[in-house]
């Protein structure tokens, strides 16, 4: 492999995240590099080891030192994919960003595609592995399903929210704020933020080597992050819509009923000692107003609450920078 050293901008950026890929790192980079060759365009791949405890920073190293269009970034200790893919993000230099998976599922052969439909219009390229090459009982079936479900709620319809190899205008990657799981909700993220988001068909291969991060525990999570982005989309700049808006309905509710128990009371001489509902109404009325004011505390927050993360996700140990070896 040879390669032109870094550049202060290029046009092309590739970032993968590694976690525990040392079998996967020589084959994943021997299909790449040629791809990269073969663009009439500037590039550089920016690897992130996630804190792997195997020896797959020693192979980034390795490739690092043939081709120093490699830049490595390896972090302290496995912080998620969505942290590798915010180091990717902050260290790549180039207009357009393409992600992808270092498990060798993704075909590198399809970034020319996900360029054309860039240059079509999109800001946003999603691949879609139309023929993906997992279990279906246990992979393909909840995918499709939790597909679906983030469609639906965040209203950017998409097959395959999942798939690892995306392109991105490097506009829309410097406006991006990832934690949690986020990752897999980029397209919608991108969305909310007024990017034109499309997919395209993409080749997707059986795994090899190594073995899968993923199972059906992360479902809890991705649920929990799901609802995270519906809130900061819809009402992160106005939560006194839906805390107030549960807040009024509840305190209507309880305020009517306690009104009505009154009449009963002072009216028809109904004894309320012994009956639960008064202690329910109160409760209702309680919990209403309580919700009026955490909205009415959000609107207060809600210029300050994206600035407000300034805590980084990730914390870089080591950086493998031809540009910085040469300063």
């Amino acid at each position: 492999m040879t390669g032109d050293g870094a550049q202060d901008t290029c046009d092309l950026s590739v970032v993968v995240p590694f976690y525990e890929e040392e079998e996967a790192i020589a084959p994943f980079f021997s299909e790449l590099l040629p791809v990269l060759d073969a663009l009439d365009a500037t590039t550089e791949v920016v690897a992130v080891d996630d804190g792997s405890r195997d020896r797959t920073f020693d192979e980034l190293r390795r490739v690092f030192e043939a081709d120093r269009r490699v830049r490595v970034v390896r972090l302290r200790r496995n912080f998620g994919q969505t942290a590798g893919l915010a180091a990717g993000f902050e260290a790549a230099r180039g207009r357009v960003v393409v992600t992808m998976d270092g498990d060798l599922q993704n075909d590198p052969a399809d970034i020319p595609r996900l360029l054309e439909a860039l240059d079509a219009g999109a800001d946003v390229v999603s691949g879609w592995r139309h023929d993906r090459q997992d279990a279906q009982l246990h992979r393909v079936l909840p995918s499709k399903i939790a597909n679906w479900i983030i469609s639906r709620v965040t209203a950017v319809p998409l097959h395959d929210y999942g798939c690892g190899i995306k392109a991105y205008r490097r506009h829309v990657v410097a406006e991006l704020r990832l934690y949690g799981e986020m990752h897999r909700f980029l397209p919608a993220i991108a969305a909310d933020l007024g990017a034109h988001v499309t997919e395209c068909k993409v080749n997707h291969r059986p795994r090899t080597l190594g073995r899968s991060k993923y199972g059906l525990a992360r479902t809890v999570r991705v649920i929990l992050d799901l609802l995270t982005v519906k809130f900061l989309s819809d009402f992160s700049t106005r939560p006194i819509q839906i805390f107030g808006l549960l807040g009024l309905l509840l305190a209507v509710a309880g305020g009517g009923l306690l009104g009505l128990l009154g009449i009963e009371r002072i009216f028809f001489g109904v004894e309320l000692g012994n009956r639960p509902i008064v202690l329910l109404a109160i409760v209702v009325l309680i919990t209403g107003l309580q919700f009026i004011t955490f909205g009415l505390l959000g609107e207060m927050l809600a210029r300050t609450y994206h600035e407000s993360q300034g805590k980084p996700v990730y914390v870089v140990g080591e950086t493998l920078d031809a540009a910085a070896e040469g300063s």
